[in-house]
């Protein structure tokens, strides 16, 4: 814990693109070094960057029951976002959600790397197209390729919906999306439980 601890200070600091100059502050991930599967959405909302914890606003808490059903403790996944600051426009009091460009992707990626370097997680899981594209590059079609297991440098990926896509899918739909995305999460789990210990 104390090299991650040391790389959510060095992080709290982070300068690299002008996202940090309006959001409250750098939301880094969340979890312990070991965690089998290691979670990755696209950046804070509006409740994390007041919180600076990633996944705890009504994404996150649908995240939470999604990984219950699924099967995966929720204590052996590490959490957290492909872009640390939040993005936004204003609009009166309310804070709106801007999809983060490639300079911001670009500029956060390195902490990315560097948390897989410390967790060494058995699988990566991304959540939404923007982490995945950033990952396995622009050219991926999430709704080709959702629930199918790929590779990012050595480690298993599979690539699922944001669960804030689920939310956001119309009240006649929401219940098949949960169950489509529990059931890619079910997929993580007995992957991660598979694949072989990292002895590094």
């Amino acid at each position: 814990m104390e090299e991650l601890d040391a790389l959510r200070r060095r992080a709290a600091g982070c300068t690299a693109c002008e996202l940090y100059a309006d959001a409250t502050q750098t939301v880094f991930g969340e979890g312990r070094p070991g965690a089998r599967i290691l979670l990755a959405g696209e950046q804070p909302g509006d409740r994390e960057d007041v919180e600076g914890e990633p996944f705890v606003g009504p994404a996150g808490r649908l995240l939470d029951r999604a990984l219950d059903r699924a099967g995966v403790d929720r204590a052996d996944a590490y959490v957290t976002n492909v872009v640390k600051h939040f993005r936004f426009r204003q609009e009166g009091k309310r804070r709106i959600h801007r999809t983060p460009g490639t300079e911001h992707v670009r500029a956060c990626l390195p902490w990315l790397h560097e948390e897989l370097t410390v967790v060494k997680p058995r699988l990566v899981v991304t959540l939404g197209a923007t982490a995945a594209k950033t990952l396995l590059g622009s050219s991926f079609r999430l709704t080709r390729h959702r629930g199918e297991l790929q590779e990012y440098e050595g480690l298993p990926l599979l690539a699922t919906v944001h669960p804030s896509a689920v939310l956001r899918a119309p009240s006649d739909r929401r219940d098949q999306e949960l169950e489509d995305f529990v059931a890619d999460l079910a997929l993580a789990g007995r992957t991660a439980a598979a694949a072989p210990v990292d002895s590094a």
